[in-house]
């Protein structure tokens, strides 16, 4: 983990214990095995997307709040101060442009290598409406049953409740900026 990057294990750790449970019945009720999720509060493994929102909601709560605990957060955010979450083993990483879950907007700038993505399980989430824009390269979509490829300067907006995932196809990196209301991350 970078230093800059959010420590995700702590606040996954701190909220099972605030609510009394288990590494076990959260691993159970998350579909994740008890040494993974270990590995996780440790920071040494980094879930997918889709398994740090099972996580969450094992935990009664969602992913913004989670990272929103991370660490302190103004309505200002400068460019050496963003929070980032970064997705070891998916070639992905999160910055965070916005303040948190608190707003009504969320502004997340991702860097996506080749072949990374947020992995192969599709998601859903508590926000309503998506815009996602490729700045750099490229990246596959899928929303529900739909498969798009958006290149650099493509736009889309979708539901977010509605399963989706990503994938960058390469060769090169790709940068994408997610624009989430309200926000959930």
């Amino acid at each position: 983990m970078a230093a800059d990057e959010i420590p995700i294990g702590r606040s996954l750790r701190e909220a099972r214990r605030r609510r009394g449970l288990t590494l076990k019945a959260v691993a159970q009720e998350a579909g994740v095995t008890e040494s993974f999720l270990s590995q996780v509060e440790r920071d040494i493994a980094s879930p997918s997307i889709a398994t740090l929102r099972r996580i969450a909601v094992a935990l009664g709560t969602t992913i913004g709040t989670l990272l929103d605990s991370a660490g302190p957060h103004g309505r200002l955010v400068r460019r050496g101060k963003r929070r980032v979450l970064g997705y070891a083993g998916l070639g992905a990483r999160d910055e965070f442009l916005t303040d948190g879950p608190n707003a009504r907007l969320q502004v997340i700038e991702s860097f996506i290598e080749p072949g990374g993505g947020t992995g192969p399980e599709a998601y859903a989430h508590e926000s309503d409406e998506e815009c996602l824009i490729v700045l750099e390269g490229c990246l596959e979509l899928w929303v529900g049953d739909e498969h798009y490829r958006l290149d650099a300067g493509d736009a889309i907006r979708y539901s977010s409740r509605v399963a989706h995932r990503n994938r960058n196809p390469g060769p090169g990196s790709a940068r994408v900026l997610f624009v989430l209301t309200p926000p959930s991350f």
